[in-house]
């Protein structure tokens, strides 16, 4: 957009954005009037979930791109993408991840390599993407979505244990590292969250997780939303290299 035609419009990337919490965030920017890029492994389904946001009360636009948050050229087609179709890339939310549930003696190599390769890696990779992009753009705001599990420990998840707490540590030397290119680096730790992810975990689980949570309840993916929205934006523009934790009080006990 030229300098005619009033400011450009900000463009954000969400990975994840067909789960609970990926949707909202989506939602929540497109109701900034940013435009976009819905990704997730199934393409098809990102380019449906935009055009189903196209046709709500929303004032930004939304594309549809498949994306594989473990593989780097994935990451440089969606990119290339991006500035085909806004021009720049003004933020990033890594949200993508996946749950695995066993203890450190019950964790196999492959739910391991899962759950890391697309929590730590998956976040490594796509901080490494957009930088070039944000860069060309004068700065940019990455959003990472970590976890509790990065703070405190369960007694299982051994392997999401280790990727959410590596996403607390890579935002904050990515926030040290990219604040002289005015890229701001900040996360946020949801608790325990009403999705389709978490609706797989066992029952029991969930009710010792709420039983412990302050406020006695799982968050909604809005609330979540929210916090991303904000670190996103500009009205936290002085914000960079820390960590909003939304989880009911339950790491205050």
């Amino acid at each position: 957009m030229t300098a005619a035609s009033g400011p450009r419009t900000r463009v954000a990337l969400v990975t994840g954005a067909l789960g609970g919490i990926g949707g909202a965030v989506t939602r929540a920017l497109l109701d900034q009037g940013l435009g976009v890029v819905v990704t997730d492994l199934d393409g098809d389904a990102c380019r449906a979930a935009a055009e189903g946001f196209k046709h709500g009360s929303t004032t930004g636009t939304a594309v549809g791109h498949p994306l594989d948050v473990t593989d780097p050229d994935s990451w440089q087609r969606v990119t290339r993408f991006a500035r085909r179709r806004f021009g720049h890339l003004d933020v990033l939310v890594n949200n993508a991840g996946t749950l695995g549930i066993h203890g450190l003696e019950s964790c196999t190599p492959q739910e391991w390599d899962r759950v890391v390769d697309t929590c730590q890696r998956g976040t490594w990779l796509g901080m490494r993407a957009v930088t070039p992009c944000m860069r060309s753009a004068g700065g940019g705001s990455i959003v990472n979505v970590s976890s509790i599990y990065g703070l405190v420990g369960s007694g299982a998840a051994f392997a999401y244990h280790a990727a959410k707490g590596a996403v607390r540590a890579m935002t904050r030397a990515a926030a040290v590292e990219l604040a002289p290119a005015g890229i701001r680096v900040n996360a946020v730790s949801p608790g325990m969250v009403s999705t389709a992810m978490t609706a797989a975990v066992p029952q029991e689980f969930m009710s010792e997780v709420i039983a412990r949570t302050p406020l006695r309840r799982a968050a909604h993916p809005d609330e979540v939303a929210a916090a991303v929205r904000f670190l996103a934006c500009g009205t936290a523009s002085f914000v960079t290299g820390t960590e909003l934790v939304v989880d009911g009080g339950f790491t205050a006990l």
